[in-house]
């Protein structure tokens, strides 16, 4: 799958510069502003985004930049945030997307972590803050875009790094994911595994530059198949997305599960209202239960689901040839050496069936090089000639994979270990629940118990009590959380993950039980 022969690959040039020699007049680029959806502000074709980003990347060298060299973006989701990921990349440099919502002591605590020598930000940066370093604004990178000089892509080796994500730091404080060039070629399996992506496709992605989700569903994989991807700003309310979709003549969506259950329980699409989509794709934390037969029965329309992760981006999915199955997230895709490794230790894989960490051969192409400046870290993931990335699961006798969630989230309760997603999937289906999470709450120093925060449904009335009753018909005694806490809203990242480390008392609570 990779060229490991020694010739040179850029990811760059795989994802633009192959569709700008082939189809160089076709649309690759659609910046649309939530206000004015009727309209593109933006619009660019192939040929467009090479000679920009190649021109951008000349610049970056003039400016000072060296191959191997980091490069912070902070540009929001914007057309120049998309170009310079890929210039960077054209140009040898590293490129670094960020949250343009960082504050200014996690942006510094970020640079220093990761030594980037510049930054391309749209809001200035405090005196502290990476002193004497290269700094672009947008107006900078504007110019840069029309320099004289047009850069060849880098001759880089498939190996070589291209890009560094830092993880969103639901579970731990944040740490650098070192990616290859390779890395696109490793997103190959999910064209046809997860996507079923055409060159006639337009892609509309909901989340964040600043995720490998994002980067690669939204951006590189759209680009690398010759379709056209679509970026919106502005506000993002759910109510919007329907509108949105149809306007845009977007024929695949791509969003975490909260962004769909908000779009049902806010904008409650029809069927015929979301114009030319084929389907809806998935991923980012585990669907609550029932929201994928809900969109389809919704919308007449197909949501495929997928599990990834920040070092590798999905490797799991249904899709149109992989029929969705309930409590299941689908399939490895084609091409990946997928196994289940004992939870506390060991590199052979268990027999169909049991439980264990989800692996990953070593050998994937879109297996990163390694965690920035973490090398105990790193040691712990590898197990001989696989990677465990921290997901507990079982794969069955037809090849589906079942997601028992994330092993550094498992709960103590009593002494027993309890997978969050296994309360709330019980939870979710109580009559006059929204949404719910579930956390380990500690309420001594030797004492902790299991927390549910709800969101009820507006629609009906419901009491700590009649949740508790719920539980108790459906789960072990040990497993029924003992708080029950209801919040107008779950705490999320950027992109719309739960952070379930965010989730103490007091959270906002509009009552307890």
């Amino acid at each position: 799958m990779t060229p490991l022969d020694g010739t040179p690959f850029n990811m760059a040039e795989y994802a633009i510069g192959r569709a700008a020699r082939s189809t160089p007049d076709k649309t690759a680029l659609l910046v649309y502003d939530t206000a004015t959806p009727e309209r593109p502000q933006e619009s660019w074709t192939f040929a467009e985004i090479e000679d920009a980003i190649l021109r951008l990347a000349a610049g970056l060298a003039e400016r000072g930049l060296k191959p191997g060299d980091r490069i912070a973006i902070r540009l929001g989701n914007s057309s120049q945030s998309a170009l310079l990921f890929f210039a960077a990349m054209a140009g040898g440099f590293i490129a670094l997307p960020l949250s343009d919502q960082l504050t200014a002591t996690e942006l510094k605590s970020l640079l220093e972590d990761s030594g980037a020598t510049a930054i391309a930000t749209s809001s200035p940066l405090t005196d502290d803050i990476m002193p004497g370093a290269i700094v672009l604004t947008s107006a900078d990178v504007a110019l840069l875009m029309r320099g004289p000089t047009r850069a060849d892509y880098a001759p880089t080796a498939a190996d070589d790094p291209a890009f560094l994500i830092y993880t969103s730091g639901t579970t731990s404080k944040p740490k650098g994911v070192l990616h290859a060039q390779r890395s696109a070629l490793g997103r190959r399996p999910m064209y046809q595994g997860w996507y079923g992506i055409t060159p006639d496709d337009r892609m509309l992605h909901a989340g964040a530059f600043n995720w490998t989700f994002t980067l690669g569903v939204g951006l590189t994989d759209p680009w690398a198949n010759g379709a056209t991807a679509i970026v919106c700003t502005g506000d993002k309310a759910p109510e919007l997305w329907p509108a949105l979709i149809a306007s845009t003549g977007a024929t695949l969506f791509a969003a975490v599960p909260g962004v769909y259950r908000q779009i049902l329980k806010y904008a409650r699409p029809e069927r015929g209202t979301l114009g030319q989509l084929r389907h809806g794709l998935t991923a980012g934390e585990t669907p609550p239960p029932g929201l994928i037969e809900e969109w389809t029965a919704t919308t007449g329309l197909p949501l495929y689901e997928a599990l990834g992760m920040s070092e590798i981006s999905t490797y799991i999915s249904t899709g149109p040839d992989v029929p969705y199955r309930s409590g299941t997230v689908g399939k490895p895709q084609a091409g990946r050496r997928i196994a289940i490794l004992p939870a506390d230790g060991g590199n052979q894989p268990l027999p169909t069936g049991d439980e264990g960490l989800i692996a990953v051969h070593r050998t994937d192409p879109g297996l990163m090089l390694g965690y920035w400046n973490r090398p105990d870290e790193e040691a712990e993931v590898m197990r001989g000639e696989w990677f465990v990335g921290g997901d507990l699961g079982s794969i069955d006798a037809d090849g589906y994979v079942t997601h028992l969630g994330r092993a550094n989230e498992l709960m103590n309760a009593g002494g027993y270990r309890v997978s969050p997603l296994e309360i709330e999937a019980a939870l979710a289906a109580c009559p006059g629940v929204a949404e719910v999470a579930c956390s380990e709450l500690r309420t001594r120093s030797d004492v902790s118990i299991i927390g549910a925060f709800v969101v009820g449904n507006d629609a009906e009335k419901i009491d700590a009590d009649t949740v508790k009753a719920f539980a108790s018909e459906r789960l072990a005694a040990y497993k029924v959380p003992k708080e029950i806490v209801f919040v107008d809203k779950l705490p999320r990242t950027a992109n719309g993950k739960v952070q379930r480390k965010a989730l103490k008392l007091p959270l906002s609570p509009r009552g307890e039980g």
